[in-house]
């Protein structure tokens, strides 16, 4: 079973984790199954980009992300060429080195 690794993150997890994740499973699900409070302010539908994570180690094992969320991506702070909306982005069978980014923009705030 392959594992995610977290590095620390000053709010969401300051002294890093890991933890075994299922296949098929989003990397967003996952992070919160095992405590890791990621924001996804759209419900995990690809409409924002608070879930959005940098792989820096495991991208290629994954699916290439779909337009929407490539789209979606453009919009992300710190967008760098390893970085997933976690929602969307599917465990695959490598382990996976995550970072989450200091800050979000949520573009599914109400007005």
């Amino acid at each position: 079973m392959p594992q995610i690794i977290v590095l620390p993150h000053e709010e969401l997890c300051p002294q890093g984790t890991l933890f075994d994740a299922e296949p098929g499973v989003s990397i967003c699900d996952a992070l919160l199954q095992h405590g890791v409070e990621i924001e996804h302010a759209c419900e995990k539908s690809c409409a924002c980009t608070t879930c959005h994570i940098i792989l820096r180690e495991g991208f290629n094992s994954l699916e290439p992300a779909e337009e929407l969320e490539e789209d979606m991506l453009d919009k992300a702070w710190g967008l760098e060429p390893t970085s997933r909306l976690s929602c969307q982005a599917l465990v695959a069978d490598k382990d996976l080195v995550v970072e989450i980014p200091k800050y979000t923009i949520n573009m599914a705030k109400e007005k």
